[in-house]
This record gives C-alpha cells, sequence and structure tokens, in this order.
C-alpha cells in the first residue's frame, strides 16, 4: 500500500488565539493531522502598495492532498485576513511511520495506524 501524498502548509495568523482557533477547527473536522504554532515571526511584506512588517503567528498544518481544499475553506471561514497567506509544500519523503500516521487520522485516512 503506497503512503498517502502528504503536505505541510504554511499559514500565518495575527494572535495565537486566532491560530489556537484555526488548529482546533482543523484537527477536530479530521482535516489536519497536526498543526504547530510557532510564535513570534517577523513577516515583512507589501499590501496594497505600502511595505509593512509585523509579528505574526506561523502554523504548520500537515495534512493530505486531498483534503487542500478544505483546509482552504476552513482557514478563510476562521481567518481574520482580508487574504490569508496558504501555501501548500508537498513532503518528498520522511519516516515512514509518521506519513502513515498522518494519513490515518485525517479524513478518508485508513484509521489503522
Amino acid at each position: 500500500m503506497s503512503e498517502p501524498a502528504v503536505i505541510v502548509i504554511l499559514c500565518t495568523v495575527s494572535t495565537e488565539k486566532e491560530g489556537q482557533s484555526i488548529a482546533q477547527a482543523l484537527v477536530q473536522r479530521e482535516e489536519a493531522a497536526c498543526v504547530n504554532m510557532i510564535p513570534m515571526v517577523r513577516s515583512v511584506y507589501r499590501w496594497k502598495g505600502k511595505i509593512s512588517s509585523e509579528t505574526e503567528q506561523l502554523l504548520l498544518i500537515k495534512t493530505t492532498q486531498p483534503l487542500l481544499e478544505d483546509v482552504k475553506r476552513t482557514v478563510k471561514e476562521i481567518h481574520s485576513y482580508e487574504l490569508p497567506e496558504i501555501l501548500a509544500l508537498p513532503v518528498s519523503d520522511g519516516d515512514r511511520n509518521a506519513l502513515s500516521w498522518i494519513g490515518s487520522v485525517v479524513k478518508g485516512g485508513r484509521e489503522n495506524f
């Protein structure tokens, strides 16, 4: 049996509370196996013609490729930003047990880990 197509999604949020709300919803809805919250990242970006520098939280969302659209929908439903950053990166390799676990605990997973 092949391993699931695991992806990691990067998403910044304005506050820890907002990050916690998004993380909780994603795991509860089985759209993500795990969400890591990294506090106090500095983001420098151009928005509406101006350069801004803000302190944000970074979410690392671990899921599978088939659930990407579900994750996007949930993030946009809860997120306070007009344009939330949602970047999906493919996982090309990793510990087989960890990859299997991610695939087994999300919607459509094998649930046999």
